[in-house]
């Protein structure tokens, strides 16, 4: 784990708690002012990496480079397990003390991913140091199929920057790397302790881990890895579930290959681009029109979708028949018709409500529904449902202003529990039900498509509560 502090008991406080939960501390002196190692590791219980990183090489040093390296020297000399010095550093004297052993002779490309990344990694390795750790800024899935491509031995850790490169530090061992490094992001794209120990199960996947992921954008903050990596550990698959972020879907497929993809989310803004790339589609995802789940098998891949179970299954928990049940759906994209096709199959009678009103009458038109208009008129529903982001912590607001004269109020958005419409819609008396039901229904029935068993009862829910409140507590503690 690596920690931070700008002055010396601001250091041994950061590293003394991250001695709870990492095997190995990197210490970054360069945030130190001035960088004082005897400080920072007097009364250290853990194995440390000492790094004093340059500005040249992405760090905070900025200076002599004479007096940098003799900080590094510094290190060794109080018996410091692991030294990182980059891989133009001057510093052969520390190579010979130590004879390479606990030296980390690293690279960092903040310019994207080099085509010549295997010449890059073997001349690292070429140094005399003990590992050799390569750093890139990683973009496009391509750039995560190069690393996958890369030659691999316990002398090596590999690292994609950046949201896109999320992945290479949670499947650290399939990418050949010795390790990984947790961080309050202090290098792009990089995921806490906690996180990765509690929502991805770090310490369980194994390198020959069964690889299920969420492609989406934006993918990192999804809670569904808290969910369907408690399922994967619950019932003792060797597994694991991991967000992968693009910017488009042209390389999925080549990269699903390399790292050998058993199954796959698919959220905004994919759902549509991902058909061409599937083999087939279930009569659910034909209709909707739209995948959320791939699965794959042999080779084939099959574009299921579960949004309308999972719609569905709290809303009929509530109001078991839906027949002839007035229901006003808030916005016109995928979700919107989604959802009111799968209202249209239960017999409900279905309106589209959207401020773009050709929007509305467009979706309206293709799935045979109403068309209401904007904001809904009074008495004109027994259901109405959000199907927009308003009211999510990206779009924060109430998309609805009229009384509740209806029966349930079905808020989309999960994120934050309640919504602004939910809170409103309860106090006013209102049959209530958030996203995150309908996240956990879907989900569950995708875990269930692609290992043949279903979660334990409550165990998904459960999963993306704790994410819920652990982002919570974080966000906290940076106010």
């Amino acid at each position: 784990m690596t920690v931070t502090g700008t002055d010396a008991e601001g250091m041994r406080r950061a590293r003394t708690a991250a001695e709870t939960d990492a095997d190995l501390v990197e210490v970054r002196l360069d945030f130190m002012q001035p960088p004082d190692v005897d400080a920072a590791l007097a009364g250290r219980r853990k194995p440390v990496i000492v790094t004093c990183r340059p500005v040249r090489e992405g760090g905070r040093f900025d200076g002599d480079e004479q007096a940098r390296l003799q900080i590094l020297r510094r290190a060794h000399q109080l018996g410091a397990e692991y030294v990182d010095v980059e891989w133009d550093a001057r510093c052969e004297d520390l190579m010979r003390a130590r004879n390479g052993r606990g030296v980390i002779v690293s690279r960092h490309d903040f310019s994207g991913t080099p085509p010549n990344a295997a010449e890059v990694l073997n001349e690292l390795r070429g140094m005399g140091g003990e590992i050799a750790k390569l750093s890139v800024m990683t973009g496009r899935l391509s750039d995560l199929s190069t690393l996958l491509s890369l030659p691999r031995d316990d002398r090596s850790i590999l690292i994609g920057m950046g949201r896109a490169g999320m992945v290479t530090r949670i499947l650290a061992g399939r990418f050949g790397s010795r390790w990984t490094y947790a961080g309050d992001a202090v290098a792009p794209g990089q995921l806490t302790a906690r996180r990765l120990l509690q929502e991805f199960r770090f310490r369980r996947i194994r390198p020959d881990a069964a690889i299920y992921a969420l492609l989406g954008r934006p993918a990192a903050h999804s809670l569904s890895p808290a969910m369907h990596n408690a399922g994967f550990e619950a019932l003792g698959l060797d597994a694991a579930y991991v967000p992968i972020e693009a910017d488009h879907v042209d390389d999925f497929r080549d990269f699903a290959d390399r790292i050998g993809l058993r199954g796959a989310s698919v959220t905004i803004p994919f759902k549509r681009d991902v058909i061409p790339l599937v083999s087939a589609m279930s009569a659910t995802a034909s209709a909707a029109g739209a995948i959320n789940t791939i699965a794959i098998r042999e080779g084939r891949w099959i574009g299921e979708n579960t949004d309308a179970e999972g719609f569905l299954e709290p809303l009929k928990r509530r109001l078991p028949d839906l027949r002839d049940v007035h229901a006003v759906i808030l916005g016109a994209g995928g979700a919107a018709r989604a959802v009111a096709l799968a209202l249209r199959a239960e017999g409900a009678r279905v309106g589209i409500s959207a401020r773009r009103s050709a929007a509305a009458r467009d979706v309206a038109h293709e799935i045979g529904a109403a068309v209401v208009e904007w904001p809904p008129p009074r008495h004109s529903w027994d259901v109405l449902v959000n199907a927009t982001p308003v009211g999510s912590r990206a779009e924060p607001g109430n998309p609805y202003d009229r009384a509740f004269d209806g029966r349930v109020v079905y808020d989309l958005v999960y994120d934050p529990d309640p919504t602004e419409l939910m809170r409103a819609a309860g106090n006013a008396g209102r049959l209530v039900i958030g996203g995150l039901e309908m996240l956990v229904a879907q989900a569950e029935r995708q875990f269930e498509i692609w290992t043949g068993q279903r979660p334990p009862n409550g165990l998904f829910a459960a999963a993306a509560s704790a994410a819920i409140e652990e982002r919570k507590g974080a966000t906290d503690s940076h106010r």
